[in-house]
């Protein structure tokens, strides 16, 4: 490896990671209390893309499992599956604008939220 170049992720890296895809199909399955149907319709409707291992099987990180079971949660309440893709994304788009917007804030007017001494 060439100085500068980026190291190779540890396995510390890895199980510290939210996006580093480490389940299988029936681990996610198992943990989130669904079908495989269920977890590749969350694929079809765009809400998670599940990374694939060299043998072509979709693998899952954490991060997409609590999408996928929040997904759960709404389709148990009786939302559609596409409706609850779409909150879910909405509310994900939300998040990142409000926090994009409170880190705006904090550079713009530095004094803003800060105790006074």
């Amino acid at each position: 490896m060439e100085p500068g170049e980026p190291s190779e992720p540890t396995l510390s890296d890895k199980l510290d990671d939210d996006h580093y895809p480490a389940y299988t199909m029936g681990q996610a399955t198992e943990i989130l209390g669904v079908t495989a149907a269920f977890m590749r319709s969350l694929g079809t409707a765009n809400l998670i893309e599940p990374l694939r291992s060299p043998g072509g099987h979709r693998r899952y990180s954490r991060y997409q499992l609590r999408l996928a079971a929040r997904a759960r949660r709404l389709v148990d309440q009786g939302t559609p599956m596409e409706a609850a893709c779409r909150i879910i994304t909405l509310e994900n788009q939300l998040a990142e604008a409000m926090r994009l917007n409170a880190e705006l804030q904090r550079r713009t007017h530095p004094s803003h939220g800060s105790p006074t001494p």
